[in-house]
């Protein structure tokens, strides 16, 4: 006999769902808003292209469902099978790109992380050094709305990596995850500081808000923690992610710190980086020697997954720099849409 089906709670409050960008994304913003299943081909997966808008923001919108959800969406939908087997063909076809693309990147962790522990003599190409020497407001708002998709959510991807690691692995990825959830004061968890970042903007501090104005190479940014941290194959690929983001974020916090200060963005702005600049910089040495240094340990098999983590998110991120530069250089917003007031 079949299971009756029973509702969950009544739907979540949560940031309001996006406008589809396409087929695909309109089919899973048509099946939440419906409660139905969604309709596609498959050949319209195999066709859509994996850095492009619209399978980047199908697949946001089926990973939001893992985190907060949507406004009037049933909670229920999270773990959906019709839903999760779009989002397994979905994921397939990004993973794909992303193994293509890094074909011939380091397969070793000693590799793929001895250039990001030295600071580049040229920083022509750093987005951070842009802004830190010539940025103007609007372009700190920008670069703000855009992160906030990340930051709002800081350290709950990475989490989910904890059941998956033991012994020293699991230890320091614990005692740095405390530290981003604010070491037990709910005013010091870093996504509430970059909340007080987005207020002395000026901007929205809603979560989610600003998802209509995310183009796809900041989407793909987002989505490469959520693929990597929903899946308990790719534990070392998320544990390279972690790794890069913490080696990588000191220098730019310092960088962005003095953005914010030159141009008057506001103390608490200032504050979220400046507060990186230390807290990181100890990050990186324990998430270097334990996190990687553990797992290594108990599962040295995982080597090229993290080295892969790391090598995937080097790619996203220059391609979103590059997004935003070129944008800027040619007097343009790097949003989708400008927002309000620009």
């Amino acid at each position: 006999m079949k299971a009756a089906h029973t509702r969950g709670a009544e739907p979540a409050r949560g940031p309001v769902l996006a406008e589809g960008r396409g087929e695909l994304s309109g089919v899973v913003t048509q099946a939440l808003r419906s409660g139905g299943p969604p309709v596609y081909a498959t050949a319209a997966v195999l066709k859509a292209d994996p850095w492009g808008e619209d399978l980047q923001l199908a697949l946001y919108l089926l990973y939001e469902l893992h985190y907060r959800g949507f406004d009037g969406v049933d909670e229920l939908r999270e773990w959906d099978p019709d839903l999760l087997r779009l989002r397994q063909a979905l994921e397939t076809r990004f993973l794909h790109a992303l193994r293509t693309e890094l074909a011939d990147a380091p397969g070793s962790v000693a590799e793929a992380f001895a250039p990001l522990l030295v600071e580049p003599v040229d920083l022509s190409g750093s987005l951070s050094h842009r802004l830190e020497t010539e940025g103007e407001l609007w372009q700190l708002r920008e670069y703000a709305a855009l992160r906030s998709l990340y930051h709002l959510k800081e350290a709950d991807p990475h989490a989910w990596v904890i059941p998956r690691l033991t012994g020293r692995a699991k230890a320091a990825m614990v005692a740095i995850e405390y530290d981003e959830f604010g070491a037990g004061r709910a005013e010091r968890i870093h996504a509430r500081l970059f909340a007080d970042l987005m207020a002395d903007l000026e901007l929205d501090t809603a979560y989610g808000r600003y998802l209509d104005h995310a183009p796809a190479p900041l989407l793909a940014t987002v989505n490469l923690m959520s693929l990597f941290g929903l899946h308990r194959a790719l534990r070392g690929a998320l544990v390279g992610h972690f790794a890069c983001v913490e080696v990588t974020s000191s220098p730019g916090s310092r960088r962005l710190a003095k953005a914010m200060r030159r141009c008057g963005a506001g103390q608490a702005a200032e504050h979220f980086y400046a507060e990186h600049v230390e807290a990181d910089a100890v990050h990186e040495q324990l998430v270097r020697h334990e996190v990687i240094g553990g797992l290594l340990a108990d599962e040295p098999d995982l080597e090229a997954d993290i080295a892969f983590g790391c090598a995937a998110t080097v790619l996203l991120e220059d391609r979103l720099a590059a997004h935003i530069r070129t944008a800027w250089e040619q007097g343009r917003s790097a949003l989708r849409a400008p927002l309000p007031g620009e």
